[in-house]
């Protein structure tokens, strides 16, 4: 699936769709890249048994395209909205979810690492974490839950309040990802693991996962309305 901005690459691995994000720059959340991932997803639903999402190498993804961020209210409240119905897609996807986290995940990258079953990350020297507050910006509703969801409770003020960026070995002791591997070797680490998942039977992973993150995902869904329209309302003069 390709566009003007953005390329959105699905490949099948016998019962594993491999799914690659590559705009050929840092991977930016843009609607375009949002809508093709959905897709992608839709089709993953009805052809495999477990999903690998990566990004290009050396990144993953650095959040939402600031292009989009900073072009008027509208278009920044439709790209946080969708960047969280996407998140929660992945994060409540019925079928077991590797991410491949390829280089860079700053921001919402870094969210969409919460959202994985199992999280493999290239070793080198990549940046890791969600870097809102540093930038003057206050985390979502959203992606703070997430964060607390998955991340090291002893790092969760220093990822979260204090804007702390890991590099990938800091990242697997946050939380962040689980293990990491040769950058060579990475998709390929993905894939298997991903296999190996698709055999846990169902409904029986789909109801657990279910199940494990049903109060995380109706307190998201509770609160994301307000807590997007507060987060893009106009700053008073």
């Amino acid at each position: 699936m390709k566009g003007t901005t953005m390329t959105v690459q699905y490949t099948q691995h016998d019962a594993v769709a491999l799914i690659t994000l590559d705009d050929g720059k840092a991977n930016a959340l843009s609607p375009a890249l949002v809508a093709a991932t959905h897709a992608a997803l839709d089709r993953a639903h009805h052809e495999a048994q477990a999903v690998v999402l990566a990004g290009r190498p050396g990144r993953f993804s650095a959040g939402f395209d600031l292009a989009v961020m900073t072009s008027g209210q509208d278009a920044m409240h439709a790209l946080v909205k969708g960047g969280a119905d996407l998140a929660l897609r992945l994060f409540t996807f019925p079928r077991p979810l590797v991410i491949a986290c390829t280089g860079h995940a700053l921001a919402a990258g870094a969210v969409f690492l919460c959202a994985g079953d199992l999280r493999i990350g290239a070793a080198g020297p990549f940046k890791i974490g969600l870097n809102e507050v540093s930038i003057q910006l206050p985390l979502p509703v959203f992606a703070l839950e997430l964060a607390r969801a998955r991340l090291a409770p002893r790092w969760f003020t220093q990822a979260v309040t204090q804007a702390r960026i890991f590099d990938p070995a800091g990242a697997c002791e946050a939380g962040y990802l689980d293990e990491l591997a040769a950058p060579e070797a990475l998709l390929a680490s993905a894939v298997q693991r991903a296999a190996a998942l698709a055999a846990l039977p169902d409904p029986a992973f789909r109801l657990t996962k279910d199940r494990e993150r049903r109060a995380v995902v109706a307190h998201i869904r509770a609160t994301l309305e307000a807590d997007i329209a507060l987060l893009t309302a106009p700053v008073p003069a």
